[in-house]
C-alpha cells in the first residue's frame, strides 16, 4: 500500500520538528515524492549525512510503501 503525503509528512515532522518542509507528489501515485527539508539537525552535516538521517526517520518504509525520494536537504541557522 502507498505512503500518503500525510504519513510522509507526519514521519518527517515527527523526526524534524522545527522543519521547513515541502512535499510534492511526483506521479500523483501516493509512490514517488520530492520533499525539501531545511532544519537544524542538519547542521554541520555532509548532504550524505542528511539524507541518511532522513532515510533513517521512514523507519525501512523507502522500497516498501515508499518507492522514490527525491530528496533536498538543507541546513538551518539555529
Amino acid at each position: 500500500m502507498p505512503m500518503s503525503v500525510d504519513d510522509l509528512e507526519a514521519s518527517l515532522k515527527s523526526a524534524f520538528p522545527d522543519a521547513d518542509l515541502h512535499i510534492e507528489d511526483l506521479a500523483g501515485d501516493g509512490d514517488h515524492y520530492r520533499a525539501r527539508i531545511v532544519s537544524t539537525a542538519f547542521n554541520g552535516l555532509t548532504r550524505i549525512r542528511q539524507h541518511q538521517l532522513v532515510y533513517a526517520a521512514l523507519k525501512g518504509r523507502m522500497g516498501g510503501e515508499l518507492h522514490a525520494l527525491a530528496l533536498e536537504t538543507a541546513p538551518r541557522d539555529a
